[in-house]
């Protein structure tokens, strides 16, 4: 019985001292192991419907109208519904403000809670820093259209098996009319398979 028990015990330590292995791959290279919204999904929406809408004839329209001049665009809010899933949306709006940026065919402005942020850095310069330095308050660059929308996912689910829709719909709004000057829509439908493990 007591060499039963030791070798419970050993069998136990070993199990226990188990490790993963664990490898360095490329932040580009796709994973999917959970068939949840990921970063690689949160990376090709944001390229997918930003190049959408700067391939619209709102851009144009705009340039046109202010002597080429290019539009100023905030990100306004993303909203998740009919999800129990968690989706940080932080990570797709900046994933949203980087190709914009990058793109070179608009100007774009802080957030506002960066605008919070920024508002109380130049109140606090107007008291303690040269007159050189201080950074002028009421000079901020208004926006001209806010991008906002939502992430709806759909779950269908049976037998241990799932299929999992999320449809991201964008509109890109102008501030001063409040006309929705575009709309565009993706979306990504995930198989998931039975655990293959059983125990």
């Amino acid at each position: 019985m007591k060499k039963i028990l030791i070798l419970l015990v050993g069998i136990a330590f070993v199990f226990g001292c188990a490790s993963r292995e664990v490898s360095r791959v490329s932040a580009d290279k796709q994973t999917d192991f959970s068939g949840r919204w990921n970063d690689t999904d949160s990376k090709l929406t944001a390229e997918s419907m930003i190049e959408q809408s700067l391939s619209a004839p709102w851009l144009e329209d705009y340039k046109q109208a202010n002597s080429g001049k290019k539009p100023v665009v905030i990100v306004g809010d993303i909203g998740l519904k009919n999800s129990t899933e968690h989706i940080n949306t932080q990570t797709f709006i900046k994933d949203m403000q980087k190709v914009l940026i990058n793109s070179g065919k608009v100007k774009f402005v802080a957030s506002s809670s960066e605008r919070g942020d920024l508002r109380v850095e130049r109140k606090e310069q107007q008291e303690h820093a040269s007159m050189e330095t201080a950074k002028r308050l009421a000079a901020e660059t208004g926006a001209d259209f806010m991008l906002m929308g939502d992430i709806s996912v759909i779950l269908d689910e049976y037998d241990g098996q799932q299929a999992k829709f999320y449809q991201i719909d964008l509109q890109l709004i102008n501030i001063e009319s409040n006309e929705i000057t575009w709309i565009g829509d993706k979306k990504i439908k995930k198989l998931i398979g039975k655990d293959s493990h059983s125990w």
